[in-house]
């Protein structure tokens, strides 16, 4: 029943994102897309005013006494998002920052609605925690409970928590108290207004910066563009370092003058064995190799093109929606065709290897292309980057913060986050 109810959510799902970027011309889906237009303007007015609510403090967001740093987009996904916090945490961490991914677990397995129905009617209700998918030093969930993108980064962290749950005031707080956190990394964290950042970094893709620039449900702008007047940062993910993104740069430049445009790219690293972790192949391994390419994310051009730049061909290819949770038999049907068509070797995503079953079958390996974040603008490197955005702003630096006390008003949480900075 949870497979049939999934698969109908992810043709919908497909349906409704070919009927935005305007691939269906019946006249019924015209008629759809005039209707999908009227509900985005009324979305548009929704989304404003709960900002709105947020800005004039009539809704008070959080400040908990640690270091807040959100990292989101505008887009419904695509932009690139998880190798960016995994890069940031990691090395926040290395630099003596106690740090805390907090993710809302999108796809993760729920809670059943019998223990949440106890949960409303108990007087226990708030303290429930958090799912621990990480503690920093074991992977306490697989990607089924966790969510496919907290299982990667709990996966590929040491010394890193991660922690899933919707409130993430409560599992900051939780990372606060059981953890010793100081740091807290909001994933996908620009519309969760809650929680008060201090910094506030957005990603915008370079192939498809806004899609076409309508928010929910006749485009996939989450809000409207103008609101990236409230990042710090902005970066510009899967750039080229080319000259044609400067219309691209001066247009976000109109939004938001104050922030600073980071260029980045998504650069392969090498192929890893999806069923024997650890079993790497250096890039050169694609050259000349027939490749069969499956994925279920976003924006799968981008990483079929780096297959092909890397030298191999693909003769067969096929893209699920995104974060699709491929069954034994899919993938069974997946290797046979792959077979047919005379591929030597399947190739996924990173984040889709955490979702793919597991078989006896060995026939024709199975590798996933490990990525990382490299920058492009200037001459700094991610470390150094990361360190001009959280250690040196401006002429400050930053001081550890104080725990968390339980008790404490608001006025005082508000004040104690505020003083994370500290004068050189």
């Amino acid at each position: 029943m949870i497979g049939l109810l999934r698969e109908i959510t992810e043709n919908l799902e497909q349906y409704f994102v070919e009927l935005i970027r305007e691939k269906r011309h019946d006249p019924k889906d015209v008629l759809i897309r005039g209707i999908l237009f009227l509900a985005s303007r009324f979305y548009r007015r929704v989304v404003q005013c709960r900002l709105w609510l947020y800005e004039t403090r009539i809704i008070r967001n959080r400040a908990i006494g640690c270091l807040v740093v959100s990292i989101g987009n505008l887009t419904c996904g695509g932009t690139g998002k998880t190798p960016v916090v995994e890069v940031f945490a990691k090395t926040l961490s290395q630099k003596g920052r106690r740090v805390a991914v907090l993710s809302r677990g999108y796809r993760s397995r729920d809670r059943s609605l019998i223990t949440k129905l106890k949960q409303k009617f108990s007087s226990k209700q708030n303290k429930v925690p958090p799912r621990i998918v990480s503690d920093g030093k074991n992977l306490l969930l697989d990607s089924i409970s966790a969510g496919d993108e907290p299982y990667m980064l709990a996966s590929n962290l040491k010394n890193v928590v991660v922690l899933v749950d919707k409130d993430r005031v409560k599992s900051g707080l939780y990372a606060i108290e059981e953890f010793g956190t100081d740091t807290l990394i909001l994933d996908d964290g620009f519309q969760y207004l809650n929680l008060k950042p201090h910094i506030n970094i957005v990603l915008v893709d370079a192939t498809t910066p806004f899609d076409n620039h309508h928010v929910l449900p006749r485009g996939l702008l989450r809000e409207p563009i103008k609101n990236l007047k409230r990042a710090d940062y902005i970066f510009l993910t899967k750039s080229d370092g080319s000259n044609r993104l400067r219309h691209l740069k001066e247009f976000m430049k109109k939004h938001n003058r104050r922030a600073e445009i980071i260029e980045c790219c998504h650069k392969p690293l090498y192929l890893e064995d999806v069923y024997n972790r650890g079993f790497k192949r250096e890039l050169g391994a694609l050259k000349g190799m027939k490749i069969a390419s499956v994925s279920g994310i976003a924006n799968p051009a981008s990483f079929d093109s780096f297959l092909v730049e890397l030298g191999g061909t693909i003769v067969y290819r096929e893209h699920f929606a995104d974060h699709h949770r491929f069954s034994q038999q899919e993938l069974i049907d997946f290797i046979n065709q792959s077979h047919s068509h005379g591929a030597q070797m399947i190739v996924t995503t990173e984040k889709d290897a955490v979702r793919i079953p597991r078989l006896d079958r060995r026939d024709i390996p199975i590798y996933f292309l490990r990525v990382e974040i490299d920058i492009l603008s200037g001459q700094e490197n991610f470390d150094q980057c990361i360190s001009r955005i959280c250690f040196l702003r401006g002429s400050q630096t930053l001081a550890p913060a104080r725990k968390y006390v339980p008790g404490v008003d608001e006025p005082e949480l508000e004040r104690s986050g505020s003083m994370i900075f500290e004068q050189d």
